[in-house]
């Protein structure tokens, strides 16, 4: 069912280091950025659908795929210090330029192709208007009780005291890290502060499987892998 109310915001800079054309490169024969277009035709229609690009090539490549791109990204939003807060708030103030206002921004970053419909269901579920942003998140194969270090003067050192937890699995269920694939984030929390400032944020659990992000090489070989051998399927 569309939802008026959302903006689908898919950043997509061009310029990938780790990858060279990471996002418009085909993945089993389909861009990889297109994982993510395919996902928010799902809840919108495509004008409530923005990527936000700075790179010509990925905006022929996504306007081949039948979504036009609605501005290019300023230069100063394409550095690589440049903050994705930045880039939802030019997009916002886009729209609503154009007499278009949405309540939440859901974020689907192009480097999450193995989301589910089912996921973005749920978390929209939360977004409740007392709520700053729900975040997906995967089960935590570490924990900084037991796991994470610090170094001085050569050695290292336990970043945390393991305190009460009586055993390692004890804590590693206590944490959680993002995965990078879903943030259903309100608009009028953004437009008050940064998300890192967020103090009313909700998590929805997404299976290791289904919160793969591509960063590096083998992470490109792990998701062909995946998909090769029908452990997720599209």
């Amino acid at each position: 069912m569309e939802r008026r109310d959302l903006l689908f915001v898919i950043p997509a800079r061009g310029g990938s280091k780790g990858i060279p054309g990471k996002n418009i490169k085909l993945l089993s024969g389909k861009p990889l950025i297109g994982y993510s277009i395919d996902m928010a035709r799902n809840f919108a229609k495509d004008e409530h659908i923005c990527v936000s690009t700075d790179s010509q090539e990925i905006k022929n490549v996504v306007e081949g795929y039948g979504l036009q791109v609605p501005f290019m990204r300023p230069c100063e939003l394409a550095t690589d210090t440049a903050s994705t807060y930045d880039v939802l708030l030019h997009a916002i103030h886009f729209y609503e330029g154009r007499n278009i206002f949405h309540d939440w921004i859901v974020l689907l970053q192009p480097t999450s192709p193995f989301r589910r419909k089912e996921d973005i269901d749920a978390m929209l579920s939360l977004a409740v208007k007392e709520v700053d942003m729900v975040v997906s998140v995967k089960r935590s194969s570490i924990t900084p009780y037991y796991n994470c270090y610090q170094e001085k003067d050569g050695y290292l050192y336990k970043f945390m005291d393991k305190g009460y937890l009586p055993g390692r699995q004890s804590a590693v269920d206590r944490f959680y890290q993002k995965n990078g694939s879903v943030y259903v984030i309100s608009v009028s929390s953004l437009k008050k502060m940064p998300m890192n400032d967020f103090t009313k944020v909700r998590f929805f659990e997404m299976p290791a499987v289904f919160s793969v992000d591509i960063d590096e090489p083998l992470d490109w070989l792990l998701a062909e892998t995946i998909l090769n051998n029908g452990i997720v399927r599209y």
